[in-house]
């Protein structure tokens, strides 16, 4: 029995599927399979079973749970401390929605950083709202912006918010399309593609149906191609600010817009979070942290930008 073993576990029983567990480990569904399956030869037991309604845990899988979140996160807090000990800067897994890491994470990390010292080494990687709870519980990541994270008490979480903002609807000047909102071609990013995302809401609301979206790799890539006519993007108002000032982009008025948006800080309780999550935390309430979050950067270096997670798993 491993470590890598135990997460896969969690991750599933948490997530409620194998794909979803992949994801959020930034391995492939095979890994996590073969990893799940040799837990249960060596415990002897199922642990969870495939039913209509998803994965369900064995009685045997739901007494496992606890003590397999309290072993994962264990093995978190050891490798923390051997990394501190050697001397080495403490790390910080920062997870967040596509478009905050693409534009909000590096200006955070670069002036957090410099406070530190180097004392600790910031990664930022994107997760959907539902891997962000799980991944900050299990200490496979240390703090989560964005969405609201709080509800399931289970998880030991404290979610806190520190910034409001608007999502509105971007188009090119000038651009009118025939019908309504919901026959519009719709232009997103990966963000959309989460159901409990502000963007989701969004189109949920409006009635876009499915047909009607195209998916970019980045927030800035939609937009582009939402200034050359191609469709309308939803946008955090603020962060497409230099669009708009040059006039590459209007906001387009769609019934239900601006829609309010709060960015919640979320960590561990402060008896269990990390020192490192407890200062950024700290950081975030600071004026310099609300000035680079109300500033939109120019996206995070490729030497900083990783996963939520990167593991390997082997059976």
């Amino acid at each position: 029995m491993t470590l890598t073993q135990l997460s896969a576990f969690v991750l599933v029983a948490r997530l409620g599927s194998v794909k979803a567990a992949a994801n959020a480990l930034s391995v492939s569904e095979p890994a996590v399979s073969q990893a799940l399956a040799a837990l249960r030869k060596y415990l002897g037991d199922p642990l969870l079973t495939r039913g209509g309604n998803g994965m369900t845990m064995t009685p045997g899988g739901s007494r496992l749970l606890t003590i397999a979140a309290q072993m994962v996160a264990l093995g978190a807090e050891a490798e923390a401390a051997v990394r501190s000990a050697k001397g080495a800067p403490e790390q910080l897994r920062l997870v967040a929605p596509s478009s905050i890491v693409e534009f909000v994470a590096g200006p955070l990390a670069d002036a957090f950083t410099a406070r530190s010292s180097g004392s600790i080494e910031v990664s930022a990687g994107v997760a959907a709202t539902d891997e962000m709870a799980v991944l900050v519980s299990q200490r496979l990541a240390d703090l989560a912006l964005g969405p609201y994270l709080g509800s399931d008490r289970s998880l030991g979480l404290v979610s806190e918010p520190i910034f409001r903002c608007r999502l509105v609807v971007l188009g090119a000047p000038d651009t009118r399309f025939r019908g309504s909102p919901a026959q519009w071609p719709w232009l997103v990013e990966s963000a959309a593609t989460d159901a409990n995302s502000d963007v989701s809401r969004l189109l949920r609301a409006i009635g876009v149906p499915e047909a009607r979206l195209s998916v970019f790799p980045n927030q800035t890539a939609a937009w582009d191609a939402a200034a050359r006519g191609a469709g309308v993007a939803p946008a955090i108002a603020h962060l497409a600010v230099h669009q708009l000032r040059r006039r590459e982009l209007q906001v387009v008025d769609v019934p239900g817009t601006p829609l309010d948006v709060v960015w919640h800080a979320t960590t561990l309780h402060l008896d269990r979070r990390s020192v490192a999550a407890g200062s950024l935390r700290h950081f975030l309430g600071t004026p310099e942290a609300m000035r680079l979050l109300r500033a939109p950067g120019a996206g995070v270096p490729p030497s900083r930008f990783r996963p939520p997670v990167y593991v390997t798993i082997w059976s």
